[in-house]
């Protein structure tokens, strides 16, 4: 991954709407979502969640399919893993970091 395309993807998550789409698509696997289901789940308005997909789709996090009339969002597995990968790259300088990569959720109630 191109550190242009890492800041794109990064910037696109910096955002509290964009993180929690991001994260409902991530948690609904293949099948996704319509936009329907995502703006019922987030309380997002229609005109702004469709701002945050398309915003998401452009940094190539988020795929769009058509099914029928409804419009399908699912995550991108494949940038997501690429996007984690360039940040895990040269980890720890090549040291075993597993315990210090416990999610932040974990650490704070330690």
């Amino acid at each position: 991954m191109q550190s242009a395309n890492a800041i794109d993807a990064l910037g696109a998550l910096a955002q509290e709407h964009r993180l929690a789409l991001f994260r409902l698509l991530v948690q609904a696997g293949q099948d996704g979502l319509s936009a329907g289901a995502l703006a019922a789940a987030l309380s997002v308005p229609n005109s702004s969640l469709s701002f945050h997909l398309a915003h998401l789709n452009r940094a190539g996090l988020i795929e769009q399919r058509r099914d029928g009339r409804s419009l399908i969002y699912s995550a991108n597995y494949a940038a997501m893993n690429n996007l984690v990968g360039y940040l895990m790259e040269n980890c720890c300088s090549g040291a075993d970091c597993s315990p210090a990569a416990t999610p932040m959720r974990e650490r704070k109630s330690a």
